[in-house]
């Protein structure tokens, strides 16, 4: 891979300040290593964004066009701006207002169920590590960069199915799984094109 598109993402502020992050997050988590709990939260919040990926993008990132400007605004953002260039770079990842404040919502309500700070702290590195993964591979669907891997080949078309043929199918950007699950991964020969696909805000 052309070492430029590497460059590229990790100097993203937003992606930068999470690589910041991720730092001590794993350090502390490598620290209580010995224990198999540890291990067991981080894969938990692995889990945890790997689903949360798919039901935050099909029905919020997905929602109805508000009509409040705010929110309007802030969905605009958030997705729809991405719809309509989907390779402008500034709408590519997602902003740490919208990370950090979600992140710290799934953590407090981890540790509300175990009351560990370490295995808050564990799970908090297990989401962090798989956002990570979620722009990268999101980054690399849309970048000209062909993945090494058939599934890595068959996810990036999935991704640019949804978002150059139909909006309503398609919606993971690092697994099928879900979509599978749910009946939103078809035969794109079988999907109709959609005419709002790049504009979200029109949608009926």
């Amino acid at each position: 891979m052309n070492t430029k598109y590497v460059k590229e993402f990790i100097t993203f502020p937003d992606i930068t300040f999470m690589l910041i992050l991720f730092i001590p997050l794993m350090v502390y988590t490598f620290l209580h290593g010995l224990y198999i709990g540890t291990w067991i939260a981080f894969f938990i919040g692995m889990a945890t964004y790997a689903l949360s990926e798919y039901v935050i993008h099909r029905f919020l990132f997905h929602m109805k066009t508000p009509q409040n400007p705010f929110l309007l605004k802030w969905i605009k953002r958030l997705h729809f701006d991405h719809h309509a260039d989907p390779n402008d770079l500034k709408l590519l990842f997602l902003p740490i207002w919208f990370s950090l404040p979600g992140f710290s919502f799934f953590a407090a309500i981890f540790y509300s169920i175990t009351n560990s700070l370490q295995l808050m702290i564990a799970y908090l590195a297990g989401i962090v590590v798989y956002f990570l993964y979620y722009e990268w591979k999101h980054y690399i669907a849309h970048r000209p960069v062909q993945p090494r891997t058939a599934m890595g080949r068959r996810i990036k078309k999935a991704h640019l199915w949804h978002h150059f043929k139909n909006e309503n199918y398609w919606f993971g950007v690092t697994h099928t799984s879900v979509d599978k699950t749910f009946g939103t991964y078809k035969d794109q020969k079988l999907v109709e094109k959609s005419e709002t696909a790049k504009n979200l805000e029109n949608r009926i």
